[in-house]
């Protein structure tokens, strides 16, 4: 390849002592005090709401639906609105990578809450715990493998989603210095950017594993049975009354001029945006093509991920051989490989599927490997006593043991390839597309069509939340009491 698609590794050294030399280490400081910011808040924001939504099933009706309504709305997707809210400055990209890290950290902590073995709790209420004792003794320690999985999506998402916003609109930090190589041609400054960028979510990744090993060292439970509350209408009205509360606010600040219309235009005039772009097929066709982008990269991503994590957890020397290659490649943020997607595949939509199934492979074999590493040894005990086959040991003991991570990896591998569908629509010159559709028309100032698009997008995101709902209650049917 010549060296302006692939720079040779002595143009890239001679680039990084050179660049390292200049404004690198102030840049990367800009960009990590960013990410610190955004990173706590996130992780304050999504144990919150995840110890709320797993324990409390007041909370969980009232608040999980819009919650997954808002989360699977892609991050990326509210720029055009957050541009004009927050300005292109730092509280833009914190709130970006707030975002980010608390959506995996509160899906992984709800989940760790809802499977607290039945019996802990039971115990727990015979002793009589208090609420402090209740979460120091029971909740926290029990969700803690859960969230450490959590947080380490939630790192590389941050990180990936910095990197993001800094290529965006930024004009300083590590992001806007990629950017700036590759608007130039200049990939030998790229490669030096992702060295950095990997380097650096290395040393969170082992980081994190050591605090990991130290807090998390009792054996796993075998999952069990925990109850399934069967819903009544009452429920499925309850899951409405915030999402209407927000809408009937909406519509008395705007009656009443509270907010400019420039920033919130009022609710009407959204829903006349949205029923113009139906009648005249270009916000239709615009969510066709990103559907269709998003839904190919999750189905390709998603099943290699999950295969993949499977095979490295079931074979160790596999595991010795590529979860270190992988794990590095997983800590460079999916953005910062554009440049050389676009080189290599072109800008059709081949290259976006690509980058798609890259975004979505990783939290599927991250989640499938740690779901693998967590099933209890006395069941592996009774399949080789019982001289299971392979074949058996898959069906019968690893995919339903492994199925509540999976089914975790899958919603944040829904989300990442929304994000990267409208990251490419953005960064890799689409003219069709939803995301394309929404910066049009955020750069024309037509704020009731870019709430317009959030709003189909949030509801197309709702309906695919139930279907994963009620696949995962169906897979994993065995565990009702």
């Amino acid at each position: 390849m010549p060296a302006q698609i692939l720079p040779t590794p002595k143009d890239t050294w001679h680039s990084f002592v050179e660049i390292a030399s200049q404004d690198l280490w102030s840049q990367l400081a800009i960009s990590l005090e960013r990410f610190g910011l955004g990173l706590l808040s996130g992780v304050l924001g999504g144990v919150f709401l995840g110890v709320l939504l797993g324990y409390s099933r007041i909370a969980e009706q009232y608040l999980s639906a819009t919650f997954y309504a808002l989360v699977i709305i892609p991050t990326l997707a509210w720029l055009p609105l957050l541009m004009i809210w927050l300005g292109i400055e730092n509280s833009l990209k914190i709130f970006i990578i707030f975002k980010a890290t608390m959506v995996p950290i509160a899906l992984h902590t709800q989940a760790g809450v809802r499977d607290i073995q039945p019996k802990l709790k039971e115990m727990a209420a015979i002793l009589q715990f208090n609420r402090l004792t209740l979460l120091t003794k029971l909740v926290l320690p029990a969700t803690l493998p859960y969230f450490f999985t959590g947080l380490r999506l939630a790192v590389a998402a941050g990180w990936t989603s910095l990197i993001a916003v800094e290529l965006l609109a930024s004009s300083e930090g590590i992001g806007y210095l990629m950017v700036t190589g590759r608007q130039l041609f200049q990939l030998d400054i790229v490669f030096v950017t992702i060295f950095v960028i990997a380097s650096v979510g290395i040393i969170f990744d082992f980081i994190l594993h050591r605090i990991e090993r130290k807090f998390v060292f009792w054996p796993h439970a075998a999952l069990s049975a925990h109850t399934f509350h069967k819903k009544n209408r009452s429920d499925v009205f309850k899951s409405w009354v915030l999402p209407l509360s927000l809408v009937v606010l909406w519509a008395v600040s705007s009656w009443f001029n509270l907010i400019s219309s420039q920033i919130l235009p009022a609710p009407w005039k959204v829903l006349e945006a949205l029923w113009s772009g139906i009648q005249d097929f270009s916000l239709t066709t615009a969510m066709y093509y990103s559907l269709y982008r998003a839904i190919l990269g999750l189905i390709i991503g998603g099943l290699i991920g999950a295969s993949v994590g499977i095979v490295v957890g079931l074979f160790k020397p596999i595991e010795n051989l590529l979860a270190p290659t992988l794990n590095t490649l997983r800590l460079i943020a999916i953005f910062a490989w554009i440049p050389l997607l676009t080189a290599w595949f072109g800008l059709e939509d081949l290259s976006k599927i690509v980058f798609i199934s890259i975004a979505t492979f990783f939290p599927m074999f991250i989640a499938t490997w740690k779901g693998m590493s967590s099933i209890p040894m006395q069941l592996v005990e009774v399949s080789s006593t019982l001289r299971m086959t392979l074949l058996q040991r898959l069906t019968l003991l690893i995919l339903p043991s492994i199925a509540p991570s999976m089914f975790a990896g899958f919603r944040l591998a829904l989300l990442y390839s929304w994000m990267a569908s409208f990251g490419a629509e953005y960064l890799m010159g689409s003219g069709i597309g939803i995301g394309s559709y929404m910066m049009a028309a955020q750069q024309n100032f037509e704020m009731e069509r870019v709430i317009a698009a959030t709003v189909l997008v949030a509801g197309l995101g709702a309906i695919l939340a139930w279907l994963g709902k009620i696949t995962e209650n169906y897979a994993t049917s065995w565990r009702k009491n």
